[in-house]
């Protein structure tokens, strides 16, 4: 289904991410995720794309194959990093062969085994250019065309600190044609508000959906700053981190806790849909779900 019908159902759309795994006892491991959270019949799920097309096979497999055996609308993400234009012209091509809807357009980063890459090499400099290139496909006669999506940043772009020319840039991604925006994590929602507000004043009025990922380890929070590229931990979340000790179980429930109040107050405040960061794994987005008071639409399978 395209994205403009989704979100035009008049209610906030929830949705989860997955990641290509890579190896067989990882891909099982998500496809035991997928079963649980299939239950709950998200608006869509989207796939990740490693720096540099790193996963682009294995990301294109397992859109195929959420496509084909499940009830799941997959939104494949696609990157310029490392692309001339037939490869992204191949891959979009078998995306609408496949049945794909939706794709989300990113600009990505240079695999780190390519010490220097020359991105001057690239088809595409900027996701704006990848936008324009779909939107340019979705001119077929034979295609409604797929429903694009871009990347916010709500705590600013680390590639960008110059927070006036950042948001310029987004709305260049979105005159090129993008249909709606995804946000990176952030742990403030003061931080997500602010955003939303800028955008309207920038001019910029399509959906933008928060993106929400627990907290679960402590570990795990430095792997998220990484993946983040910066993520703030609030004093209020730290403090309340720091009460669990060394207590795992303790931690997740806090790290669950937390992220289903930011979730809360996003549906309090009309938000356009909350996309969950999962890591192919189900527990915390079951336990949001259930303390917010969603239930899964079918018996979930036993985790």
């Amino acid at each position: 289904m395209h994205i403009n019908d989704i979100i035009g159902k008049g209610k906030p759309t929830l949705s989860f991410e997955f990641f290509p795994p890579k190896t067989e006892a990882a891909s099982e491991a998500l496809y035991t995720t997928i079963t649980e959270l299939e239950a709950y019949a998200p608006d869509f799920v989207s796939v990740t794309y490693g720096a540099g097309g790193t996963t682009r096979d294995l990301t294109n497999d397992l859109v195929a194959r959420i496509k084909n055996n499940t009830t799941l609308d997959p939104v494949p993400h696609l990157t310029c990093v490392c692309h001339q234009e037939s490869d992204i012209e191949a891959i979009i091509a078998r995306y609408a062969e496949e049945g794909v809807s939706n794709i989300l357009a990113l600009g990505g980063d240079p695999p780190q085994n390519l010490t220097g890459y020359n991105r001057a090499d690239d088809a595409f400099q900027q996701a704006g250019d990848l936008v324009r290139y779909i939107r340019h496909f979705n001119a077929h006669p034979d295609s409604r065309g797929f429903g694009i999506g871009v990347a916010g940043f709500p705590e600013g772009h680390p590639a960008t600190p110059n927070r006036v020319k950042e948001m310029n840039y987004l709305k260049a991604k979105v005159d090129e044609g993008a249909d709606y925006i995804v946000t990176q994590l952030f742990f403030s929602n003061d931080d997500f508000h602010d955003f939303r507000d800028r955008c309207e004043l920038a001019g910029i009025n399509i959906p933008i959906v928060a993106g929400i990922m627990p907290v679960t380890s402590t570990k795990g929070m430095a792997r998220m700053a990484d993946l983040a590229a910066g993520a703030r931990y609030p004093a209020k979340l730290l403090r309340a981190l720091k009460r669990g000790g060394d207590d795992a179980d303790a931690i997740e429930k806090v790290g669950i806790h937390y992220a289903t109040q930011q979730c809360s107050d996003l549906l309090e405040n009309n938000v356009a849909g909350i996309h969950f960061y999962t890591l192919n794994k189900s527990y915390a987005t079951r336990e949001i779900y259930a303390n917010l008071g969603l239930k899964p639409v079918a018996k979930t399978p036993a985790a």
